[in-house]
């Protein structure tokens, strides 16, 4: 029986990559870098430190570790006293994983990010374009950590991600839902284009993907129409007044560019679509388009918001 190791086990994703990979009946291992009591099998692993994580992989020796562990707090990146600990977390902490996957000859999934891109022009970004110049240290340190997988190891595959919602962490869909209960205009920004990615959806993929050995970069979102972050949140509410949820009826969608919104700490890309044509090339099932996957999410948690 495969052995899996999924880094992150607590986060958005990687909840939903164990929930995935242990009901297809494979041995999985958590890790974050806290001790907690799950049901499943888990394990203190603290990226940043290389001794840790070697003595943690020779002890279990997963045949793939999927890392999804990450510093994702963009904003909060930018903080002068943050920098060295983002950088710890996604530069050193994958380079740390992947000396240790090439050590037990474990194959590696790291997921990384639009954000390598510096979101320029409007044509999708493909997978093997090197045209990299990031906007924000969440974005330097992700791409760090590409480079660090690809000088490491001969057996990864990088998965770059965009606007990510899912049941088990803040995202823009939760963010929406709960401004729309307290506000009744909602300023969104509508110069910013990208695509929604389900983390269930993905789990999915990333659990077929890694039990390949089509190695190499991929570009993965739900499928369909490339959006805003305004088109998203008008989708949002239509689909929740759908499902009965009534109260969002009367909210008014307001677009506004990124310079009238207001500047952020950190810089986000205007062009974060990706090209997912590599998945189809390599043989693989694409995601569902995005407004089924919102609507697949949003059936869930607002059947558990009403108890």
């Amino acid at each position: 029986m495969l052995k899996f190791l999924v880094t992150g086990a607590a986060g958005q994703l990687g909840k939903d990559v164990v929930r995935e990979l242990e009901n297809r009946g494979y041995e999985v291992t958590g890790s974050g870098s806290k001790k907690r009591k799950t049901a499943g099998r888990y394990v203190k692993m603290d990226i940043t430190d290389r001794n840790e994580v070697e003595a943690v992989m020779k002890k279990l020796r997963p045949d793939i570790v999927i890392h999804c562990a990450a510093w994702t707090a963009v904003d909060a990146a930018e903080e002068p006293e943050n920098y060295e600990k983002v950088w710890e977390v996604n530069g050193k902490g994958t380079s740390n994983l992947a000396s240790a996957c090439q050590k037990i000859h474990a194959k590696m999934v790291y997921i990384s990010t639009d954000y390598v891109f510096g979101g320029q022009g409007s044509r999708p970004w493909e997978p093997d374009c090197e045209e990299f110049s990031p906007l924000n240290r969440y974005g330097e340190t992700k791409l760090q950590g590409e480079q660090t997988v690809k000088a490491e190891l001969k057996e990864y595959f990088i998965v770059r991600i965009a606007w990510v919602f899912g049941k088990n962490g803040n995202n823009f869909v939760k963010t929406m839902l709960e401004q729309g209960k307290r506000r009744k205009e909602l300023r969104v920004v509508c110069d910013q284009i990208g695509t929604p990615t389900y983390t269930a959806d993905l789990a999915k993929f990333l659990a077929n993907l890694s039990m390949t050995k089509r190695y190499g970069i991929y570009h993965v979102t739900n499928e369909g129409e490339y959006v805003s972050w305004y088109d998203f949140a008008k989708e949002i509410f239509a689909q929740a007044v759908k499902l009965g949820e009534k109260e969002y009826a009367d909210v008014k969608v307001i677009p506004v560019t990124t310079a009238e919104y207001g500047i952020s700490k950190a810089a986000r890309p205007f062009n974060s679509r990706l090209d997912r044509k590599r998945i189809c090339e390599e043989g693989f099932q694409p995601l569902p388009v995005w407004k089924n996957a919102l609507e697949r999410y949003l059936q869930e948690v607002l059947a558990e918001r009403k108890g």
